[in-house]
């Protein structure tokens, strides 16, 4: 089959998605690339269509393990001999993996970055001949990155250990700084470089100042009533909160963060897949995963920590298309809370990333501009438009006032 035959006849598109045909023919050409696309924008098609279309197993290199089940359930959907291999599976069914890599019973494997760096699934891919490795959340690799994991390091030794490999980067939040550093860390070979625009015009902005935060977030959720949800905090404990009192006001609420057991967070986010719950309080420093499509709101109850994070974060709303609102709730004391965090951190550069990336949010949360032009801006591209009719100060909801003269007596 052709590549349009294989998008009708297994994936059932009649067309494809911005960039995603040049993508898909650089790496079944043999190319490397480095690829920038928008939460909902399609990323993962790139990867399994080549898997369907060649002879040979793709490997996914992704952080998200919780995501990882979903992923190949609906890879195996589609009729796609797909299998994860991390440490959420037991020893005896990594063998099986494993068994079924051998036999070449595989087309698409997913993998944690730190199962790659283990010798023995080398060993088994190289017996293999990988026709394309994908690197997901492939900012993760970059000192510049939001999300800088060090076990991401090692990648860099893919094009060594898999020459004749091409190797695919794929993020959704990536400056062109954190561009640059990403493929000379991993790297990569000449690769075609795309850069989707970072408009989701589906999605709505807006920033409100906090008050009474539970009660705050206890109205937002019922007007939102019944489409499903995220809300954030940054600590567990708000979490924990926000979770017992939307549940004891009556809204379907279910608690997620990295301290919970495993099974208690996989069986939440399976209800909320589901449906049979509408509403999932997270923490802002545990990555969900979450892959669901018809998320209506997404609200950020304290401050994220920076620009990258809010638009990953707030990206997971509308995925399907259809319109989505963002929402963060913003206060002076947020401010206050994160730059005393920060002073705890003894890395001197770390410290100063912080500081940069916190007050980047506080300018988004506190301009009087166009708030999807701000976050245009700082991911490299120029809007040229007077309004873009969805978000708070384009709509006249964010009143200025004139301050000079109370400023200078305060001074």
């Amino acid at each position: 089959m052709d590549l349009h035959q294989t998008l009708s006849e297994v994936f059932g598109y009649s067309s494809f998605r911005p960039h995603q045909e040049s993508v898909i023919r650089a790496v079944t050409s043999g190319r490397d690339a480095f690829v920038v696309m928008p939460t909902g924008a399609g990323k993962s098609l790139c990867y399994q269509l080549p898997a369907v279309l060649r002879s040979g197993i793709v490997v996914v290199i992704s952080p998200l393990i919780a995501l990882m089940k979903d992923q190949v359930d609906s890879a195996r959907m589609l009729g796609i001999r797909a299998a994860a291999y991390n440490s959420g599976l037991s020893s005896q069914e990594r063998a099986g993996v494993a068994i079924s890599l051998r036999s070449e019973e595989l087309d698409l494997l997913y993998v944690a970055p730190e199962r790659i760096a283990n010798g023995q699934l080398q060993q088994l891919l190289a017996g293999q001949s990988p026709i394309l490795i994908a690197i997901d959340e492939a900012h993760c690799v970059s000192q510049w990155g939001h999300d800088f994991r060090p076990e991401y390091l090692k990648l860099g030794e893919l094009t060594t250990l898999f020459p004749d490999c091409p190797v695919a980067a794929f993020t959704a939040t990536a400056t062109k700084r954190v561009q640059e550093d990403t493929i000379g860390r991993l790297q990569l070979r000449q690769p075609l470089v795309v850069r989707s625009t970072f408009e989701r015009p589906n999605l709505f902005y807006r920033v409100r100042p906090k008050e009474q935060v539970r009660k705050q977030l206890l109205k937002l959720v019922r007007e939102h009533s019944p489409s499903a949800g995220i809300i954030y905090h940054s600590s567990r404990r708000d979490v924990e909160r926000t979770a017992e009192y939307l549940q004891g006001h009556g809204v379907s609420a279910l608690p997620y963060h990295a301290g919970l057991e495993a099974s208690v967070r996989s069986d939440a986010q399976e209800q909320f897949n589901r449906d049979e719950i509408t509403c999932i309080v997270a923490t802002i420093a545990f990555g969900m995963g979450i892959d669901k499509p018809n998320i209506r709101y997404v609200i950020h109850a304290d401050l994220p920590r920076g620009m990258e994070q809010y638009y990953q974060e707030s990206g997971r709303a509308g995925r399907d298309g259809e319109p989505a609102v963002c929402e963060l709730l913003f206060s002076a004391a947020d401010i206050h809370r994160s730059r005393y965090f920060l002073s705890s951190v003894t890395d001197e550069q770390e410290k100063m990333r912080g500081e940069r990336s916190l007050n980047e949010i506080v300018r988004y949360s506190a301009t009087l501009g166009c708030r999807k032009d701000h976050i245009l801006r700082y991911f490299g591209e120029a809007p040229d438009r007077e309004s873009c009719g969805a978000c708070d100060v384009c709509n006249g909801e964010v009143v200025s006032e004139e301050a000079t003269r109370d400023a200078q007596i305060v001074m």
